[in-house]
């Protein structure tokens, strides 16, 4: 039924379907059709009213139905950002490491996790505090600005300022990383934690000193090799006499273990860091492998825990225990990696064969380019510096007996 008043407007009714006002017309010499509404929604002069509307656009030279098109696409266009803008930085930050987590190693992912988690209870029932960056996690994305990343840089750089360096780290490339992406980049087109006030806030760590001297090695041994898990006793152990970073020597596998060739391959960083394609190899010693053919074999991992299939957590409590034990104040499970190299200079061991040892980068034009060095070459020194330190500690060890095979007997002062 057409409207006798209004040019165009009529009234459509199909025997399928519910009756609707619509829209016919002529545009560019073509017939044109537009479904305008429902009478249950549009009473006839709201009908009428936009009939004359689409009339208009028409005598304009405008399309319609393009004109439609439009709106519903701004509209959608203005739903998306809405959506977009409500996206909290825990969402953004799960896709961030769903989408990352595959180019990390263990302890960059625990991390991540560590960080960013709610407070709650430990495995033993205590009480855990937040991670710093837990923080953030339920505010939007779009509601991060620098002055907030400042604020939490001041607060937490009194508290915790090393946790809060490394949170601030992750949470700038988390970050950058948002602002490459499609669906974030609007909402962090400029860094926020990417400024000169939030770094400051957070200071600048100071170079560690805690370091094994001579003299301390009787008590350190002793203390080691009083401790209840004979694990954590081997790590701390071999960690002084390999010079590893505490990480990748946790993550040591039975398999990295060559008996035949007498090498242990560790998982390095990357080649700028010393390492070669990801891992660099280093010897076997005598009383290392004692230490570690006497632990059991519960799993692929040599420092293995004894009820989950994966390595020992960092013994950093342990360590303390250790320290306060052999009266050595503030050695940490670093402080081992750093007292081998302090204590090398003791017998005057070239610095380029501690440096490749530990998987420290060249420093000199001769040692990138002019020296390489076999294992066996590495080995002859690494094994006169393991012996030298069972000397200094007081420790009387075969190393022809069968490796494992008989605890070693601790001499005078151990």
């Amino acid at each position: 039924m057409w409207d006798a008043a209004t040019l165009g407007l009529g009234l459509r009714a199909t025997p399928t379907g519910k009756p609707a006002y619509v829209f016919q017309s002529v545009y560019q010499g073509k017939t044109l059709r537009i479904t305008i509404g429902s009478p249950e929604a549009w009473s006839i002069s709201d009908a009428q009213a936009k009939a004359r509307e689409l009339q208009r656009l028409i005598d304009e030279g405008i399309d319609p139905r393009e004109k439609k098109r439009q709106t519903l696409a701004k509209a959608e266009a203005a739903k998306a950002k809405q959506a977009a803008e409500a996206v909290t930085v825990a969402e953004a930050w799960q896709a961030y490491i769903a989408a990352r987590s595959t180019k990390w190693g263990a302890y960059h992912k625990r991390d991540h996790a560590r960080l960013a988690r709610a407070a709650g209870t430990t495995k033993t029932g205590r009480p855990s505090t937040a991670g710093p960056l837990h923080f953030f996690m339920d505010k939007r994305l779009a509601d991060l600005t620098p002055r907030l990343v400042e604020e939490w840089a001041e607060r937490e750089g009194q508290k915790r300022p090393t946790t809060a360096r490394l949170s601030w780290r992750l949470f700038k490339a988390f970050l950058s990383w948002c602002s490459n992406q499609d669906e974030y980049k609007a909402l962090t087109p400029d860094n926020p934690a990417s400024t000169k006030t939030a770094r400051e806030s957070l200071g600048t760590p100071k170079a560690k000193q805690d370091v094994l001297r001579k003299g301390q090695l009787p008590a350190f041994f002793a203390a080691t090799q009083g401790l209840s898990s004979p694990t954590i006793s081997a790590y701390m152990q071999t960690l002084l006499l390999t010079g590893a970073r505490p990480g990748e020597w946790l993550a040591l596998k039975w398999g990295d273990i060559n008996e035949r060739w007498k090498s242990i391959t560790l998982r390095d960083k990357d080649e700028s860091k010393g390492g070669k394609d990801g891992t660099r190899e280093i010897p076997l010693t005598p009383y290392v492998w004692h230490l570690m053919a006497s632990l059991p074999r519960r799993s692929e991992w040599v420092f293995s825990s004894p009820t989950l299939n994966q390595p020992i957590n960092p013994p950093r409590h342990r360590m303390m225990d250790v320290a306060r034990v052999a009266g050595i104040d503030g050695l940490s499970l670093h402080g081992l990696r750093r007292s081998f190299g302090s204590l090398s200079e003791w017998l005057e061991i070239p610095a380029g064969v501690i440096a490749q040892i530990q998987g420290h980068k060249p420093s000199a034009t001769a040692e990138k380019h002019y020296r390489v060095r076999e294992l066996d070459l590495l080995a002859l020194h690494h094994e006169r510096f393991e012996a030298w330190i069972l000397e200094q500690a007081g420790i009387s060890f075969d190393r022809n007996q069968q490796p494992g095979g008989l605890r070693v007997v601790a001499g005078k002062g151990a």
